[in-house]
């Protein structure tokens, strides 16, 4: 049993292939909590998909300990996140620690999901503790990423900690300084249970398994809880804490992260960012859940075989469990009969979900050409938003306005003119100009919706090609 003052509860966050999940590699190595037999790479990333992409969809919470310099041993909870823009899974395991880990590769330096994880941790208030990964490459400019990290972040570069998650050089420095710099978890075991529901997922067997975090209060096996949003209440079974797989304990006391299992199989009873207590003796308000997120990409999505609609439906309530960032509703088409209308947050998480219900709920489905959101503004001087092509065609005679974005787009100065070409083809308007420093700009500009979402991932070659040559933010 560790005391809470021994206790760190971190996540790792960064842009995209910065090396989140190697450096979740390495700290799991370190701590030597499995067997060498059975040590594998990305070790967080525990679904196909990902393994085969290369690319991290699901945080996945890991406990390790760890023997300080000190001679004091801690508990570390630390959460692995996608660093992908489709995925929103950053803000909710933000939402359960104290500090955040935010890398910066050596060689690529501050890129837009680091400014956008940054804020995101600063607005929960979490000690964010910088590390310039790969080290080790040739390519590699410490100094002038902790210039960025100065500059860009205004973060402490003094405290940056260089590593290389490969290599594994400086892992023991990082732990030195994650148990240093990020603060102790509050709360008390005495007082009525508070725990945040940060994640879930179903088991066939076990019903639905819900990861949270206990911020107030304990709990074990046998106590009644109490979901606060739903007021359902269930015995629970198990309690336990991730060490790459489930491993049972007694309980779970204030400032701990694990899971729970209460052979919940009524899906819908269960929400994540809901708060549990006790029934008994439940707390006086739950905590602040997470912000709805605002899906831009649209589809409906319809069983090949129409008996299969039940199904489906079901299929997407489980999925709905850990990933929080779909949405649907019920639709219905004259050719395909009935089925859902579902939003993404990109076309690469509409990818995702497709696979995920072929692989994992084993559906056949259909889903229609993707669209975004438009604004039709009614002659009566009152607007709709428009999210599907057929309400648009039942409304043909009202004129249509695009919804347009804002985006700013930093690189080297030496590409600026290779940036304007692929944007102004999409109907892209420079607004604004900045120029960060002797070497980087920004640049500023008004675009269509539908041309950064499908154009940009799906256009032309030239745009294509155009766009890797650019370091873009």
């Amino acid at each position: 049993m560790y005391s809470i003052d021994h206790i760190r509860n971190f996540c790792i966050v960064a842009h995209i292939d910065h090396g989140k999940s190697t450096l979740a590699d390495r700290l799991i190595e370190k701590a030597k909590v499995i067997d060498e037999r059975y040590y594998r790479a990305q070790m967080t990333d525990n679904m196909d998909i990902e393994r085969e992409r290369g690319i991290t969809i699901k945080s996945q919470a890991v406990t390790i300990p760890y023997h300080a310099a000190d001679g004091q041993d801690y508990l570390l909870n630390f959460v692995d996140t996608p660093g992908h823009v489709d995925f929103t899974e950053v803000s909710r395991a933000i939402a359960s620690c104290e500090g955040a880990i935010l890398i910066v590769d050596a060689t690529q330096g501050v890129e837009s999901q680091t400014l956008s994880n940054m804020y995101l941790a600063l607005e929960h208030n979490l000690e964010i503790l910088p590390v310039i990964n790969k080290i080790d490459l040739p390519a590699a400019d410490i100094p002038a990423v902790s210039a960025q990290i100065d500059h860009d972040l205004g973060l402490d570069s003094d405290i940056a900690v260089a590593v290389s998650a490969k290599t594994g050089q400086n892992i023991d420095a990082l732990f030195e300084a994650i148990v240093k710099h990020f603060p102790p978890p509050t709360g008390s075991a005495e007082a009525p249970l508070q725990a945040l529901i940060f994640d879930c997922h179903y088991d066939a067997y076990r019903g639905v398994i819900i990861h949270l975090r206990v911020f107030e209060g304990a709990i074990k096996p046998g106590m009644t809880i109490r979901f606060m949003h739903s007021n359902a209440e269930y015995r629970v079974e198990e309690t336990g804490v991730f060490i790459l797989d489930l491993v049972q304990r007694d309980s779970l006391r204030a400032g701990e992260v694990g899971y729970i299992i209460a052979g919940i199989k009524t899906v819908s009873d269960v929400q994540v960012g809901d708060t549990l207590t006790d029934a008994d003796r439940p707390c006086a308000e739950p905590r602040a859940g997470f912000k709805a997120v605002k899906p831009v990409v649209f589809s409906s999505v319809y069983p090949v075989d129409t008996n299969d609609y039940e199904q489906l439906r079901d299929a997407f309530e489980k999925l709905k469990l850990n990933d929080a960032s779909l949405t649907y509703e019920k639709d219905s088409s004259v050719a395909l009969g009935h089925g859902f209308r579902c939003g993404f947050l990109g076309l690469l998480h509409l990818e995702i979900v497709q696979e995920r219900l072929e692989r994992e709920f084993d559906q056949a489905v259909i889903f229609t050409a993707p669209s975004v959101r438009y604004r039709l503004h009614l002659r009566s001087g009152e607007t709709m938003i428009c999210d599907n092509p057929a309400e648009y065609r039942r409304k043909a005679r009202l004129p249509l306005l695009m919804n347009r974005i804002s985006e700013r787009i930093s690189s080297p100065r030496r590409n600026t003119s290779v940036i304007s070409s692929p944007l102004h083809r999409k109907r892209g308007v420079q607004t604004n100009m900045n120029y960060l420093d002797q070497k980087r700009v920004e640049v500023t500009y008004e675009m269509p919706l539908a041309e950064v979402l499908f154009e940009f991932t799906t256009g032309s070659k030239a745009s294509a090609a155009a766009m890797r040559r650019l370091n873009t933010k």
